[in-house]
């Protein structure tokens, strides 16, 4: 919803639940390490009408000048239900002598702060909870239920180095071309060029579509208007306006502007 500043809003709905959120990032250089915070709030709503919402923790990179670079998430999440209970993680941060990096540990509370639930686990391997409160020692882990387990990467790995799940997202199946508004990430002609390893190729789109961006931006007096979302007035979030999936189903997209085409001043 907006390049400068970076900001990003999203909206998904499933059966039985619909998820939105908006996220931006603040940034501070410490020499050696970046610290990236988060800004934004995501919600999960169930269609009984049970809300969560939450924030993301700090994000550290360290290790940019000297040793291997590494990339720690630390904080505390807290996850606001709208009814009788919540949820608190803390994500350990990791120290230079950490044995064990990646902790997570929370509970599962009531308005009363009755803990009716412990969680435990890694953030990049698996999270588990057992009823009650516990802790992550032998005996608790015994009767520990598993909650998500990482899927681990493919035995031969290509140039991508991505997940199974993450080198499917910008793939472009038969006959869903047509059914993509034109602004679609999936239609990038840079990002496809990279994918089938045509670099050069690749550089110079990119170079041609931040071009395109410029020019159009000029042209852009009152800035630039979401399409599918708006800010709301009272907390400042971005919200899902409508009309997405109906403009999908109609495939009538000629509201949306070619940003990947060559360019106009009509865009």
């Amino acid at each position: 919803v907006s390049h400068h500043p970076t900001l990003i809003a999203c909206h998904c709905e499933g059966k039985g639940w619909k998820f939105w959120g908006d996220s931006n990032i603040r940034t501070k250089f410490w020499g050696r390490s970046i610290q990236l915070d988060p800004v934004g709030v995501l919600t999960l709503e169930f269609d009984d009408g049970e809300v969560f919402q939450w924030s993301k923790v700090t994000t550290g990179i360290y290790n940019l000048i000297l040793g291997k670079v590494y990339c720690d998430h630390h904080g505390l999440m807290h996850i606001r239900g709208n009814r009788e209970l919540s949820c608190k993680l803390r994500f350990k941060e990791q120290s230079i002598l950490e044995r064990n990096p990646h902790q997570v540990h929370g509970f599962v509370e009531d308005k009363d702060g009755k803990k009716h639930a412990t969680l435990f686990g890694k953030w990049d391997d698996s999270m588990y909870y057992v009823n009650g409160e516990g802790t992550s020692k032998t005996k608790d882990m015994v009767n520990a239920n598993l909650l998500w387990k990482r899927t681990l990467p493919p035995v031969n790995l290509t140039r991508y180095n991505l997940t199974s799940f993450a080198i499917t997202l910008n793939e472009l199946t038969p006959g869903l071309k047509e059914k993509l508004p034109p602004t679609d990430s999936r239609l990038r002609p840079d990002q496809r060029h990279l994918e089938n390893g045509e670099y050069d190729m690749a550089n110079a789109e990119k170079l041609r579509l931040e071009t395109r961006q410029r020019m159009s931006r000029k042209l852009q007096e009152n800035g630039w208007k979401p399409r599918w979302f708006e800010k709301d007035g009272e907390n400042g979030t971005y919200k899902y306006t409508g009309g997405y999936w109906e403009k999908k189903e109609e495939q009538n997209w000629e509201d949306c502007p070619n940003i990947f085409g060559e360019f106009s001043e009509d865009i």
